[in-house]
């Protein structure tokens, strides 16, 4: 399993006023979305989102987004590893997710094709 790209996710209280701050930085064109109750936006390696509580608790808890190549190898690799599915493959606005919590105990969503 090779992680292609790795996003930061970043909670932002006002996702219109943030994406010209990451969109400046990163010198990439926010591309802008919705998902499970919250509304975000890519920006080079960034996730921003924003929402009401309840439904931002479900996407803040994700330390980070690894883009893989192969979803159905990399889950398999992880759980073979000792990895925990959080949430099985599903499909998404951008491809297909899983998320998984890693020995260590941190929770990443794999994202690929």
């Amino acid at each position: 399993m090779a992680i292609e790209s790795v996003v930061v996710r970043q909670r932002v209280e006002d996702l219109d006023a943030a994406v010209p701050f990451y969109e400046k930085l990163t010198g990439s064109t926010a591309s802008r979305f919705a998902f499970a109750g919250v509304t975000l936006a890519s920006v080079g390696p960034f996730l921003l989102f924003s929402g009401p509580d309840e439904a931002v608790r479900r996407v803040a808890g994700v330390a980070a987004t690894l883009a893989v190549a192969d979803l159905d190898a990399a889950v398999e690799d992880a759980v073979a590893g000792g990895a925990e599915v959080v949430a099985p493959r599903a499909p998404t606005p951008n491809g297909h997710r899983a998320v998984l919590r890693h020995p260590q105990g941190g929770v990443y969503e794999y994202v690929g094709p």
